[in-house]
């Protein structure tokens, strides 16, 4: 979320920010209701000071102030709720290099990477690939899963984790430190990275969190986590940092789970777009400068591009309009990886820039020089994401016979130079 200062004092361009990002909030009304809110904890403030000075000494004075404290109190709530259900809708500034669009077709491509492949044979797509080389079952993906369930299977399944593994050693090698999070999260921590309100209709809610406490029957709201940056986030939390131990840089492994609701009717079949997967994110939060983190940016995002390049899978870099990037992000760009049976990219990778719009929601600072808290920017990208990425592999990489190359890089981990049909 903005502060509300800077909300106060830049009201146009707020709007303009807004209106590019297709966000739906009634700003007249934030601004009304905060007006209204510092001029009842004025009042209360007031009160209070004048209670305390009061002491023993009137104690029916005492009693009339605090009368009057009991009175004002429950209206002061009433604001309080809907302001901070309002200010947290405020979005984040974009670039001035963010390109201004209603939505994906106003993203610009700014950089790719590789040769488009040629077959001198008919393809075929990665759902046939797997059947074929029975490394994939979507069928009894489905019965037991439901819509979008599959089933990775020998190589297809050594496949997937050797991504992974070949991605966190890349990690390792640049310092990142790592953590296998928890994936079952509370509303704080998907309120604070931005998914909530925003994207809520996406995530899975936990039906019987009652079950899973472990004193009484207190039930809290309990979350399935669609990735790790929420739980990254949530670490470090209420949390003030030394500027000396800045950049902080992190990475972890999670199972991550989406609901897909606005998307049915879009890739349908096969792996591109499912309820549960696997990935590796990144996250870094450095300095509040805007230099810095848009270098890290660009770092991150190097990462993952490195990691395409070491797969030899062409790929193109989008920078990410405004009324496609979502509420929070300052500057965003997707890698999308060839994947020839779409005769198209796909997206395989996100890159984001949120400055310190996550870190006002979860109170995470760090102590300058100067003895002051200021907020962290904070960053995060897709290392890797599986199975997805699996198409552009199957499908850039099959062979006449069948078969299917497994890339240089990852062999160390399978074994094997290649995928043929098991006898």
């Amino acid at each position: 979320m903005l502060d509300i200062k800077f909300i106060r004092d830049n009201v146009s361009l707020v709007e303009e920010v807004i209106k590019n990002k297709g966000i739906k909030i009634d700003l007249n009304r934030l601004l009304a209701l905060d007006k209204e809110r510092r001029e009842l904890i004025r009042q209360l403030d007031d009160l209070r000071s004048e209670q305390n000075k009061l002491g023993r000494e009137d104690i029916e004075k005492a009693r009339e102030v605090k009368a009057k404290i009991k009175e004002i109190t429950p209206g002061f709530h009433e604001v309080e709720k809907e302001y901070n259900e309002l200010i947290i809708l405020t979005p984040n500034l974009y670039s001035e290099d963010t390109p201004i669009a209603k939505d994906e077709s106003g993203n610009k491509e700014v950089s790719s990477w590789g040769k488009i492949p040629e077959f001198k044979f008919k393809i075929k797509d990665h759902i046939e690939i797997g059947q074929d080389l029975n490394i994939l079952n979507l069928e009894k993906g489905v019965k037991t899963s439901g819509f979008r369930g599959y089933y990775l299977k020998n190589e297809g399944a050594y496949l997937a984790f050797a991504l992974i593994w070949h991605s966190i050693n890349k990690m390792k090698e640049r310092g990142f430190s790592f953590m296998i999070p928890p994936t079952i999260l509370k509303e704080f921590s998907l309120i604070g990275s931005g998914h909530f309100p925003f994207g809520k209709e996406e995530v899975y809610q936990i039906a019987n969190p009652g079950r899973i406490a472990d004193t009484d029957n207190k039930k809290e709201n309990l979350y399935l986590g669609g990735t790790s940056e929420p739980s990254l986030l949530a670490y470090f939390s209420d949390t003030v940092l030394d500027e000396k131990d800045l950049p902080i840089k992190t990475c972890a492994f999670s199972q991550c789970y989406r609901s897909e609701a606005g998307s049915y009717g879009k890739d349908t079949k096969g792996l591109y777009r499912l309820h549960e997967f696997m990935k590796v994110e990144q996250l870094v939060l450095c300095k509040n400068d805007i230099k810095e983190s848009n270098r890290w940016l660009e770092e991150m995002r190097k990462i993952s591009e490195e990691i395409l390049r070491e797969l030899k899978l062409p790929y193109r870099v989008v920078q990410v309009c405004s009324g496609d990037m979502g509420a929070g992000k300052y500057k965003m760009y997707d890698i999308e990886t060839w994947m020839p049976s779409r005769e198209n990219y796909g997206e395989t990778h996100s890159d984001s820039n949120l400055t310190d719009w996550q870190s006002r929601r979860l109170n995470i600072f760090y102590k300058n020089s100067k003895g002051e808290k200021v907020l962290t920017h904070a960053l995060n990208n897709t290392v890797i994401a599986s199975p997805r990425i699996l198409i552009a592999i199957l499908e850039n990489y099959q062979q006449k016979d069948g078969s299917v190359k497994v890339p240089k890089i990852l062999q160390k981990y399978i074994g094997k130079k290649e995928i043929k049909k098991r006898s």
